[in-house]
């Protein structure tokens, strides 16, 4: 059995010399689904700050494998953050967010390509953003800056993309399409989902663990006929 692409080994985050997360276990593998669940202040945030390489914790481990070559390179990742945590006075185009997610490829030096433009652009039609390249994101409604932040993610092919609580101020329409571009995207990568609203979830998500303080239980979704 291949290795997962993050595992978590008896993990421990304290701030302040107070616990917040413990002995939380835990492995995302290739194309999984992972919802985690669970009251505000349980560590949901912290979890993936901690994953997102943001938080150092206190006690245990979290390794990465790469699925793609074994030459020592970082496993990609793609990363849309909570709503309240976007300036949305930025003046700043749909069309360079989604670029920007390049960023990381890059040298400090290095200047998008014509092939990168290109790739933007293919990015923005795919999140239904055609005709948006040149409108700040302070224009936007919020179903469409979500779905330009998920263009910024995913554009540089990520390995496992992660979202906390990204249907926030989302009116139904807009949560369904954000939900159907996960579904699609799940395809070719694996997605760690922070969400409060388990019923939707449940839909999509292969496996969810419920955190409080540590990951009280996980639950595995038996998959459906289609």
């Amino acid at each position: 059995m291949s290795l997962p692409l993050i595992e978590i080994k008896n993990l421990r985050v304290a701030y302040e010399g107070r616990t917040v997360l413990r002995n939380v276990n835990l492995a995302v593998h290739d194309r999984d689904f992972l919802a985690l669940v669970g009251p505000n202040g349980g560590g949901k945030t912290t979890l993936v700050r901690c994953i997102l390489g943001l938080l150092k914790p206190a006690e245990g481990t979290i390794d990465f494998h790469p699925r793609r070559g074994a030459d020592g390179r970082k496993l990609r990742m793609g990363y849309l953050p909570q709503y309240s945590r976007i300036d949305r006075k930025f003046p700043v185009t749909v069309g360079e967010v989604v670029l920007s997610g390049l960023g990381g490829c890059k040298s400090l030096t290095a200047a998008y390509t014509a092939a990168d433009r290109d790739r933007a652009r293919d990015v923005m039609a795919r999140m239904g953003l055609e005709g948006l390249d040149k409108r700040a994101i302070g224009t936007l409604s919020g179903g469409q800056l979500q779905r330009t932040l998920l263009g910024r993610a995913v554009i540089s092919d990520p390995e496992v993309l992660v979202l906390d609580e990204p249907n926030t101020y989302m009116d139904p329409d807009s949560e369904s399409r954000l939900y159907a571009l996960l579904e699609e995207l799940n395809r070719t990568c694996a997605i760690v989902l922070v969400s409060h609203d388990v019923g939707t979830v449940r839909k999509l998500a292969k496996s969810i663990a419920y955190v409080h303080g540590t990951l009280e239980c996980q639950e595995v979704q038996e998959p459906t006929d289609s």
